[in-house]
């Protein structure tokens, strides 16, 4: 059984969104904490816990969404600096964690604590706080470097046997395990192989091998086999990223309609670019079966960024690039999907293939997803986004002072509506420049929608927008209107003119 060592920097996600260390910074995927600044995790903060939870252990803390990319884009400069100056190949489990074969750089190095050494040294070298960790396993390692331990060989099992089973990564079977008397790795490590497989089932039987001290997958960095390799060549080569992102996952969906048929999965992925000059560049990054096409991409995209922003890509000959590798390695059977380490998850694999089908169908914009960006009206505060693509568009920077209040619309009109809303007397409501409304609105009208009675109204709120800019510049005011027929409305007014904008309910 080959060594494994893993070179681990805490709080990655934190440090790659350009956080200070004294403040207080909680990075969120799925409304989830992922990662955490010292200071928000001193105030109470923890991995996967719940956004809104956090808030309330922590009410300044900063939200910052997570993006892959970046972190990927971020993390790319660490592991050329590890390669160079520590071990030659090593593979990214994800941005902040990586894994290496420990016998031939320890070997290099005069010994393995030496080489754990090494690794760190040349982390911090780069100002980035940094742990090391070795063992018989890569989960074992990954969790002996984060208490930054050497576990001795043959040993591996015994170190984790004290451990809750929650640190295996399958909730639901460490809740099952619990209900059952069984809260250690070591308790459950003791019980037989094929009672746990009847019981379990292939998920449950390969956590088992993983709590005795076993890998399914043992770590090697490269090899020979050119099965499912997929590629696609650029004619004329490329030099923009996106049709680089978009050939990315266009391959990364045909590898895995190709080990899917094959029932297989790859423990990794060799992404590889070939140069119009002749050069060749290649990543490695830990696949098992576990990542989406989308987090193929994005894991692609970020690297890619990493090596344009460093001057890789253009070098002194033809620049771009003139083909795009995916290469698959160490295939083993498909048993279903495995669990990331420490607990990251991507997007069902059977849902984004529906979603592909749908878009090859009816086009590609017939299948998005909603983001969550800056803005005062319901309008901008989200966007949509086609299924499968990578949202690489600034979100606007807040604070958002004039924010419409809760309850936000049900539904929000692609162009405003013509209305117009009236007092007792049938005369137009207006707002003034200090914001007063001098007569109460009694009925409103909106095209297409009839028109009705007032039955309560709440507002306005100005919004007044790059006022610096003649020709950007945006001034209006909202009102909120309710009516006798049970109907809401958010009404905007704009150059003395009413128009609904959405509608509630």
């Amino acid at each position: 059984m080959g060594r494994v060592a893993v070179g681990w920097i805490p709080d990655f996600p934190v440090i790659a969104c350009g956080a200070e260390a004294s403040e207080p910074v909680a990075v969120i995927a799925r409304e989830a904490v992922v990662a955490c600044s010292a200071i928000a995790r001193d105030a109470g903060v923890r991995r996967r816990m719940r956004l809104r939870v956090a808030q309330s252990r922590c009410p300044g803390l900063r939200i910052v969404d997570r993006d892959l990319a970046a972190e990927m884009r971020a993390f790319e400069p660490v592991v050329r600096h590890l390669e160079q100056a520590v071990m030659p190949r090593l593979e990214v489990i994800r941005p902040g964690l990586i894994a290496a074969p420990a016998k031939g750089p320890s070997r290099y190095w005069g010994g393995e604590q030496r080489f754990l050494e090494q690794l760190v040294a040349a982390i911090t070298e780069l100002d980035h706080p940094a742990r090391a960790g070795m063992a018989d396993t890569l989960f074992a390692a990954a969790l002996a470097a984060r208490a930054g331990q050497l576990v001795p060989a043959g040993e591996s099992a015994a170190w984790l046997a004290p451990y809750p089973v929650g640190v295996l990564g399958v909730p639901r079977l460490a809740e099952l395990l619990q209900r059952l008397g069984i809260r250690t790795v070591g308790q459950f490590a003791g019980l037989p192989e094929d009672k746990v497989a009847a019981r379990f089932g292939a998920e449950g039987q390969a956590a088992h091998r993983t709590a005795r001290g076993l890998e399914a997958r043992p770590l090697s960095v490269r090899t020979d086999t050119g099965e499912h390799v997929v590629a696609y060549a650029f004619e004329p080569a490329e030099t923009r990223l996106e049709p680089l992102v978009f050939a990315a996952k266009t391959l990364a969906q045909q590898l895995h309609d190709q080990l899917a048929a094959a029932g297989a999965v790859c423990a990794r992925l060799e992404a590889a670019i070939e140069l119009a000059d002749g050069r060749r560049l290649a990543r490695l990054i830990r696949h098992e079966g576990r990542l989406s096409t989308l987090a193929v991409a994005e894991r692609v995209r970020g690297v890619l960024q990493a090596w344009q922003d460093t001057g890789l890509l253009t070098g002194a000959g033809e620049p771009g690039i003139a083909r795009l590798v995916l290469r698959p390695e160490h295939l083993s059977a498909a048993t279903g999907r495995q669990s990331a380490l420490f607990g990251e998850r991507d997007t069902p694999e059977e849902v984004e293939r529906a979603a592909a089908r749908v878009q090859a169908m009816l086009g590609h914009r017939a299948v998005v997803r909603m983001e969550l960006s800056g803005g005062r009206g319901p309008a901008d505060q989200v966007r949509s986004v086609p299924f499968g693509d990578l949202d690489t568009r600034p979100r606007p920077a807040g604070p958002w002072p004039g924010r419409l209040p809760a309850p936000h619309p049900a539904s929000v009109f692609p162009s405003w509506l013509p209305a117009q809303l009236t007092d007792a007397h049938g005369r137009p409501v207006t707002v003034s420049a200090r914001m007063a409304v001098p007569t109460a609105p009694a009925r409103v009208s909106v095209e297409g929608h009839g028109e009705a009675a007032v039955a309560g109204w709440a507002g306005p709120w100005p919004v007044l927008e790059q006022w610096w800019d003649r020709d950007r510049s945006r001034r209006m005011a909202r009102m909120q209107i309710t009516t006798a027929d049970g109907r809401a409305w958010l009404m905007v007014i704009q150059h003395r003119r009413w128009w609904a904008e959405a509608h509630y309910g």
